[in-house]
């Protein structure tokens, strides 16, 4: 690290070689795999959304509680399409460090909202578009600065890890945050604030993503002849994982039915990206194998996903050619399937919705 801190103004080139050589095969396949989840989860968000509105045309729409979408195949392709996203993704944190795979969901992000503009009909402004390649500049400045992937030998050192101090009250707070929503605010706010939903999702899935990548090296490390198998912690961290999952695909469910796609993709990637981000600082350390250089560079390509991610919330139903500080939102439109497909607020409004 001494090494890449020095130099000054003329070694910026030992700079920027010195980020390369951060990407090791290890990272080198994180990425791949990071990069191959994004376009499976990006695709399964539009399918899935397909299958919840030829079910809610039938039955009671999973928004208000229906579970009729587990009928339709529809719903249960999109559902594999995710599951072998997670599968990569999975994979994905077995071999880099969280703060390199998690920000590249933002290929997701760009993804459906394209197939959203294509096959769901729903607006993408040509803003939209600059937000997309604002997604993929951050996401490059990020991954040719991300830590090399920390060395552990065992399921027992990720174990010491997540019960240090810091980590166990940042899951403490995590989990008192999401029961209270759960309990506080869904019955009250879940159908006309996005932010409800999203942020159950957001605070779970910071957690399980800790297990996920605790649970990736437990399989990496027995695959490769050390077998973690044995120790209870591996089966704590599978079972975390099963529990995180079960309630990250519920409220899903419930935003993606309750909201446009436009607006559940960006805002859920934003808030489960920045909490991953700061569990993974908290509870492996990313930071402290790096300088104040790289991790500056680091949130700056962070903060430029963040905008790509906003500006494509903002113009998502902007008519095209419209100016940007007053846009113009178009009239409801009601598809074949009997669903709104144009652009919803962050707010519902009561009178807009189906009796």
């Amino acid at each position: 690290m001494a090494e890449s801190g020095g130099g000054g103004g003329g070694g910026g080139g030992g700079g920027w070689r010195d980020s390369y050589k951060g990407m090791s095969s290890d990272n080198i396949k994180g990425l791949v795999l990071a990069i191959s989840s994004s376009l499976f989860i990006g695709a399964s968000f539009i399918v899935k959304k397909k299958g919840l509105k030829k079910a809610g045309a039938t039955g009671t729409r999973a928004g208000v509680g229906g579970y009729s979408y587990l009928y339709e195949p529809l719903w249960w392709i999109g559902v594999t399409t995710m599951l072998l996203g997670e599968i990569a993704n999975f994979a994905a944190y077995a071999f880099a460090p969280a703060i390199l795979v998690t920000p590249l969901g933002a290929l997701s992000i760009i993804i459906s909202a394209v197939l959203a503009h294509i096959i769901l009909l729903e607006k993408l402004h040509i803003f939209g578009v600059l937000g997309c390649a604002l997604c993929v500049v951050g996401s490059t400045t990020i991954v040719l600065h991300a830590p090399q992937e920390q060395e552990i030998g065992s399921v027992l050192e990720v174990w010491n890890l997540a019960t240090e101090p810091a980590f166990m009250f940042y899951a403490s707070l995590i989990i008192g945050a999401a029961v209270f929503l759960i309990i506080r605010y869904v019955p009250q706010y879940g159908q006309t604030n996005v932010m409800v939903y999203i942020g159950i999702c957001s605070l779970v899935g910071s957690l399980s993503v800790m297990s996920v990548k605790a649970l990736g090296i437990a399989l990496k490390l027995t695959f490769s002849g050390t077998n973690q198998l044995f120790y209870p912690q591996t089966w704590v961290f599978t079972l975390v994982v099963l529990t995180c999952v079960i309630t990250q695909l519920n409220y899903l469910n419930k935003a993606l039915d309750t909201f446009n796609t436009a607006i559940v993709s960006p805002i859920y990637y934003v808030m489960f990206t920045s909490l991953t981000i700061l569990a993974s600082v908290i509870m492996f350390k990313d930071w402290d194998r790096q300088n104040g250089t790289q991790i500056v560079t680091e949130m700056c390509g962070f903060v430029t996903i963040l905008s790509g991610t906003f500006l494509l919330h903002r113009t998502k139903d902007m008519v095209e050619g419209s100016p940007v500080i007053l846009p113009v939102r178009i009239s409801k439109q009601v598809d074949e399937d009997g669903f709104e497909s144009e652009g919803i607020p962050l707010r519902r409004q009561e009178s807009l919705r189906s009796p």
